[in-house]
């Protein structure tokens, strides 16, 4: 479907990588669009590793960004979960009839979204802190820290968990709840057995104390691996540099102590490479999504837990969704409605299984032994590659179906 072009314009909030996708998909559906992004400067070299699974890669293709993707980070092999003994509880292979996921850096696919911006002509405003928002009968005007504003016809909030978008919409909005966990991550030159650059198998451990994860790296030069660690009391950037990288892979080495392979991997891993995420939050259920003008897109709105692997897959979905909203219902009451409707019982499915798996990490010694009895039964019956995969790994996209809007008895209550 050729979208014509309008004069509508969107304000995207938030350049990471929800923004970016999100103005990119408005783009190809005929809207204006700028993005504000708070930080004085882009985000370049920042972040680290993730898969982007079969159902986000899908997605991202919408907006041509296949090839592209192909020529970044590296593609998923089998998933293996494991009893941090050394022993296979399970293994997940994916659906042959599915692309493979890819593991890449943020910094990756940033550097991706930031070039197609530049060759799209969308411009991206640093140091813009949104502050506020006034609504009028023909548009909405942001008004930012610096003093300045700008008015278009929609409001897009893709600002993350600490979203001031949806503190606008509804200033009783819930916040963004900690998982107990913090996320400690790094490079290794232990080398693991396997042939690189076939699509390395990416190995879950639930240690005796804390959850473990490491593939290899596509070139053999080494493993990359994450360790969650159950840390109570959430931690701010400063107090996590102020410990350093040093201290950090000790606290690892000791927590894995008696798990194998963690013991041998983070014994060759590089102090140099540790890097530490505080965030590891995630958004409970968001009673409103969208008010007037204002819609919410991405973690701002659905961040699951890290255990789902869907983070970024769920923000790219709904961010193309949104656009195809837009293009197709003029108004934008009904298309946030529509919007809505569409995402929301995915997501939260997602999230909420997702939980379930977080809370087997920052479970006692007798729960994880207890995963250990039943995981490999569970494996061949109700958590099967197809039953657990092919509802969240097989989502598509069609752009060129017409969006039409929500009965509303179904848009009640979500507007206010």
């Amino acid at each position: 479907m050729s979208a014509p072009r309008t004069s509508k314009k969107a304000l995207v909030i938030g350049g990471g990588i929800a923004g970016p996708v999100t103005a990119l998909a408005l783009r190809k559906a005929g809207l204006d669009v700028e993005v504000f992004e708070a930080y004085e400067t882009s985000a370049e070299g920042i972040g680290g590793a993730f898969m982007i699974a079969p159902n986000g890669l899908g997605a991202l293709a919408v907006l041509g960004l296949e090839a592209e993707l192909g020529r970044i980070g590296q593609p998923v092999g089998p998933m293996v979960i494991e009893d941090g003994k050394g022993g296979t509880l399970g293994e997940f292979r994916g659906l042959p009839d599915l692309p493979r996921g890819r593991l890449m850096r943020r910094a990756e696919l940033y550097g991706v979204l930031q070039r197609r911006l530049r060759e799209t002509g969308i411009e991206v405003r640093y140091g813009k802190r949104l502050v506020g928002a006034e609504e009028g009968a023909d548009g909405i005007t942001a008004r930012f820290a610096d003093g300045t504003s700008a008015t278009g016809d929609v409001l897009i909030g893709a600002d993350g968990t600490r979203s001031t978008v949806r503190t606008l919409i509804d200033p009783a909005a819930p916040d963004a709840q900690y998982t107990g966990l913090l996320g400690v991550g790094g490079y290794s030159s232990h080398r693991l057995p396997g042939r690189p650059g076939r699509g390395e198998s990416v190995h879950f451990a639930n240690g005796a104390r804390a959850f473990f994860g490491y593939w290899g790296l596509a070139d053999g030069s080494g493993t990359a691996w994450f360790s969650n660690i159950p840390q109570p009391e959430q931690l701010g950037y400063g107090q996590v540099r102020a410990i350093g990288g040093e201290e950090w892979l000790r606290r690892c080495r000791e927590l894995h102590a008696d798990d194998l392979p963690a013991r041998e991997v983070l014994r060759a891993a590089d102090a140099g490479t540790v890097e530490v995420f505080p965030r590891l939050e995630i958004m409970p259920s968001v009673p409103h999504w969208y008010r007037g003008r204002m819609v919410l897109v991405g973690d701002a709105v659905h961040a699951p837990s890290n255990s789902s692997g869907q983070g970024v897959s769920l923000a790219v979905e709904s961010a193309v969704e949104l656009a195809r909203c837009l293009r197709d219902l003029p108004d934008h009451t009904a298309a946030f409605a529509a919007y809505e409707a569409m995402r929301r019982p995915r997501v939260e499915k997602i999230a909420t299984d997702a939980a379930r798996t977080n809370n087997q990490k920052v479970s006692g010694p007798l729960a994880r032994m207890l995963f250990r009895v039943v995981a490999p039964i569970a494996m061949r019956t109700f958590m099967s590659p197809e039953k657990m995969l092919r509802p969240v790994h097989g989502y598509r996209i069609d752009w060129e179906r017409r969006v039409v809007p929500v009965a509303p008895a179904r848009r009640a209550g979500r507007a206010a």
